[in-house]
């Protein structure tokens, strides 16, 4: 069992990762699915990535405060309707109803990034 919890950890830690670069794919549930996995198949991995430089960053940060840093915020916002709205004009102009598809996807992600506590440096 901890082999394969260890292995979903490693999964999710590679979405977590992508999601990094790509506005549709969350980084913090699966970063936060990663440290939950490992927590009781490993606790070496999950030292590690609660310790790492960049990604322990986005787990600590949601587990003492609930909430993500403006520049992450405007970052993901920005990303998420720049290659939407890319989508949107370009790549689907002729169906308009999948336009309304993504404004509305877009719509629902920027909510979602904008309903958490913006993390004030201290």
């Amino acid at each position: 069992m901890n082999l394969f919890l260890a292995i979903i950890g490693v999964v999710s830690l590679v979405l977590g990762v992508v999601g990094i670069f790509l506005p549709l794919l969350p980084t913090t549930p699966f970063l936060l699915l990663s440290a939950a996995v490992w927590l009781k198949a490993s606790p070496r991995l999950y030292q590690w990535l609660i310790n790492h430089p960049v990604l322990g960053e986005y787990i600590r940060n949601f587990h003492q405060h609930r909430a993500i840093p403006l520049r992450v915020k405007v970052y993901s916002v920005s990303l998420v309707w720049l290659t939407i709205g890319y989508c949107i004009v370009a790549v689907v102009e002729q169906w308009w109803w999948a336009q309304l598809g993504l404004g509305l996807l877009a719509t629902a992600i920027t909510w979602h990034i904008l309903s958490y506590k913006t993390l004030r440096k201290r």
